[in-house]
């Protein structure tokens, strides 16, 4: 997938934390698995003329350290609890992650007891509205084939000494986080405390975003899921446009800082013809205007379909309307799609061009629906690689993916920093060239 790679300056100390030596076997090695030694990087940048500017700063290139089995663990499977919990919105493939570490814990490192805390953050809280659920192989049997979360889910903070306290409490010794960058500014913030307390405890996060917008990793679970969902609304709009004159298809889709889906969706699809990212600014009026640009392609052929991703545009409304968060912290965006509804409307009318607008958000369905198979075998790699790191002793890290290598990056890596679509690469150019 093609991504900006990340400026040498967001780059900043790629080690790992860890909790101590490892010094216990593991028990794959009676599996004959290949292991991986903490030596073993993946080069943050491969293009030739990265690297040579990193070379004429007198730089070593950045690595990231390549996920994987090892041999010595940390932590004694015999005597060890885990626990997982699922923040944020949310997001195909989540079951398939929580099946996952489950089933990895139990049989493959035989940890004996795993538990799954209910709703976000707000189940790590001594005033969790619901006890741990006790994980099984069994009540994880056929849940990859669900939407949604087995766990439940929330948003918003919770006091970070309370929710380590119910960590030690519950005799829990690596916490699997899955969650967005809200989420991993959390994860970070419980690691920070435990390191603060001298607690042996990891923190393993893996990376959950049907945005596909965390920083340092190439791909997240629920994205390939999220276009192809999302090609049935275009397919929708499309029909709906062509069957009157001067029909228009216009189709909102998830992606609030980068419109990845909104990009893939358009190429997957062939049938867009407006295609409006938060990477590239929205102008209503004047020649390169989607107004005046969507006037010309109705003379032309009588029909148009637009995506527009959730974040795009919001500098249009932004003068008349009042800044708002949700619990997370995160601004609430207004909705482009009924805002663009509105304007475009009101344009034609103004003109006395009759058109037809069909609009589609088809959000809260994409984001809900069980993961297709390129998801879910991602969900599977990105399970295993989170449980073996868990168990080798890191913490305040996740799982990423670089270079077709699974990796560990410092959770610090991904809080408050978003991977945003290339407007001068390959992929975006082809959008330009296909639309309109």
């Amino acid at each position: 997938m093609e991504i900006k790679p990340p400026s040498i300056e967001d780059i900043q100390n790629l080690s790992i934390r860890t909790l101590g030596a490892a010094h216990i076997p593991s028990p794959l090695s009676q599996r004959t698995v290949q292991f991986v030694s903490d030596e073993n990087k993946i080069l943050v940048y491969t293009h030739s003329l990265d690297l040579k500017k990193i070379r004429e700063q007198n730089m070593e290139p950045p690595e990231f350290e390549l996920a994987g089995p090892r041999d010595k663990l940390f932590f004694d499977p015999a005597n060890l609890t885990c626990g997982i919990v699922t923040c944020g919105g949310l997001c195909p493939g989540l079951n398939d992650v929580i099946r996952t570490i489950t089933l990895g814990l139990y049989w493959q490192y035989g940890v004996k007891k795993v538990l799954g805390f209910r709703f976000g953050y707000e189940g790590l809280s001594s005033l969790a509205k619901k006890e741990p659920l006790l994980m099984t192989p069994d009540n994880v049997d056929q849940i990859q084939h669900a939407g949604g979360s087995i766990l439940g889910t929330s948003r918003g903070p919770q006091n970070l000494e309370d929710m380590v306290d119910v960590l030690v409490k519950n005799d829990i010794s690596i916490l699997f986080v899955v969650g967005g960058d809200g989420t991993f500014k959390g994860a970070h913030q419980i690691a920070e405390l435990i390191n603060n307390r001298r607690l042996k405890i990891s923190i393993i996060s893996v990376p959950k975003t049907i945005d596909n917008d965390i920083f340092c990793s190439e791909r997240t679970f629920g994205f390939y899921t999220a276009v192809e969902e999302a090609r049935k609304s275009i397919v929708a709009a499309h029909n709906e446009a062509k069957a009157v004159w001067n029909g228009i298809g216009l189709v909102k889709l998830m992606g609030r800082d980068s419109g990845f889906i909104a990009t893939h969706a358009t190429l997957a699809n062939s049938d867009v013809n407006f295609c409006f990212i938060p990477e590239e600014p929205l102008f209503l009026d004047g020649e390169t205007g989607i107004l005046s640009r969507l006037e010309k392609r109705l003379a032309r052929r009588q029909h148009a379909v637009i995506v527009v991703a959730e974040g795009a545009g919001q500098n249009l409304m932004a003068d008349n309307n009042p800044v708002l968060k949700d619990a997370s912290g995160n601004i609430i965006f207004h909705d482009i799609g009924l805002y663009l509804k509105e304007k475009i409307s009101g344009f034609f009318k103004q003109k006395n061009i009759p058109v037809t607008i069909k609009y589609i958000d088809p959000s809260y369905m994409i984001r809900s629906c069980p993961s297709i198979a390129p998801d879910s075998t991602f969900c599977i790699m990105l399970g295993q690689n989170a449980v073996h790191a868990g168990m080798a002793g890191k913490t305040d890290m996740f799982v990423g993916y670089w270079n077709d290598h699974f990796t560990h990056v410092p959770l610090t890596m991904a809080v408050g920093k978003r991977k945003k679509v290339d407007l001068t690469g390959e992929i975006w150019q082809t959008v330009k060239l296909m639309t309109e």
